[in-house]
């Protein structure tokens, strides 16, 4: 008998007894919000599927200000960012920012 990975032959067996199950690891965006000054805020979901049934989720939190760097932010949340953050968006949550700063 051929034995795989040098295990020895009862650990295969129990092996082979065993039903193999097939786990996966999905992320995606599953929310995106604009707020009145411009701030997008996005949810990531992280689930662990076995054998298509949902074992685990977890839920990252971002936020993003007008005219923030955007490299390395996913392109569908990026894609929103760039259609909300107009040339007045932007003036007006920078005036924003700068009105709490003056008054701190």
């Amino acid at each position: 008998m051929e034995q795989d990975l040098n295990l020895p032959v009862h650990t295969l067996r129990r092996l082979n007894q065993r039903k193999i199950m097939s786990l996966t690891k999905t992320t995606n965006i599953d929310q995106i919000t604009v707020t009145e000054n411009g701030i997008v805020l996005y949810r990531e979901a992280t689930r662990i599927m076995e054998d298509g049934n949902e074992l685990s989720k977890t839920y990252h939190r971002n936020s993003l200000t007008p005219a923030q760097d955007l490299t390395g932010i996913p392109a569908n949340v990026a894609a929103i960012c760039n259609v909300a953050w107009t040339a007045e968006v932007i003036a007006a949550y920078q005036a924003q920012v700068a009105a709490q700063q003056a008054g701190a």
